[in-house]
């Protein structure tokens, strides 16, 4: 168990770490940058794919067309969550983004009383209208909804609904996942390079590096998350999931400096009330009927 509480910690670290290694790369458009993320994402699962061996299983096991169609509908979900996520970070928006993760398990918890019929203990409901009424505070407070929060959260929720009843192991999906929008985002960067002023490598060794980099930074705290996700109970995962959003949060106010303002502090502080409340009783409840496995 041990082991699985440090894959789980470094994934989120990663993670967190996320905003200060985009920000060396904001020189290129956000477009751009997903593009390369999905193409060395998917040169980096090939060659650990190939290393374990697993090519005979992937193709035993994917390359079907109902499972194609449905990685491919989370492919469009998690590339539209990078978008997002790498536009706000490079735009100066860190802070509302992690706002966004903060939220996203709640909103799952919704999506699954909406789509999945799933029922919620009383309790359950109180976080959710906070997290609510936090988005509305923070709405007067700017004069807008805060959509890069509610974008982010949402395309992730979605992107969990089309997982939780994928058949395929994380590896295999992400590939599949990656491999779908491989070709349009290797075209998009040729024509990039064609018709601008922007080149796929050759920018520099270390601005090449970090380039390439993006597929390891994709690949590899999944890959530890997945395998956390084995050694660990689900009650722990959600305690440890905030630590992503609450560095990132921290790294948009006191690295980069980002306004915030105490109105908008109220509306973070009742979202993070929200969530208190959500661990704990979740906790709680768990301690009453305990989680039988783990993940899988």
């Amino acid at each position: 168990m041990k082991k699985g509480i440090w894959y789980a910690v470094f994934a989120y670290i990663i993670w967190g770490l996320f905003p200060i290694y985009w920000k060396q790369l904001e020189s290129l458009p956000a477009l751009q940058l997903i593009g390369h993320r999905i193409l060395w994402s998917f040169l980096t699962l090939v060659i650990v794919i190939s290393i374990k061996q697993r090519w005979h299983s992937l193709q035993k096991l994917a390359l079907k067309k109902r499972i194609i169609a449905r990685y491919s509908i989370a492919a469009l979900l998690i590339s539209s969550n990078w978008l997002t996520y790498i536009w706000a970070v490079n735009s100066g928006y860190i802070v509302e983004a992690s706002l966004g993760y903060f939220i996203n398990p709640l909103l799952s918890v919704l999506l699954g009383v909406i789509f999945f019929h799933e029922k919620l203990r009383p309790l359950q409901w109180l976080p959710i209208l906070l997290v609510l009424a936090g988005v509305i505070q923070l709405t007067i407070t700017h004069g807008t909804l805060p959509w890069i929060s509610l974008i982010l959260a949402l395309t992730f929720g979605l992107y969990g609904m089309v997982k939780k009843t994928a058949p395929l192991q994380p590896l295999f999906g992400l590939t599949i996942e990656t491999g779908v929008l491989f070709a349009p985002a290797l075209l998009f960067l040729i024509s990039c390079s064609y018709y601008g002023n922007t080149k796929i490598l050759g920018n520099g060794i270390v601005y090449d590096l970090l380039i390439i980099s993006s597929g390891i930074l994709t690949t590899v705290p999944l890959l530890m998350f997945s395998s956390a996700t084995k050694r660990i109970p689900l009650s722990l995962i959600g305690i440890l999931q905030y630590i992503t959003p609450t560095m990132q949060f921290l790294i948009g106010i006191f690295f980069y400096n980002e306004p915030f303002s105490r109105t908008e502090l109220i509306g973070y502080c009742i979202v993070w009330i929200a969530l208190i409340i959500f661990a704990v009783e979740s906790y709680l409840n768990r301690k009453i009927k305990p989680v039988i496995g783990t993940i899988e």
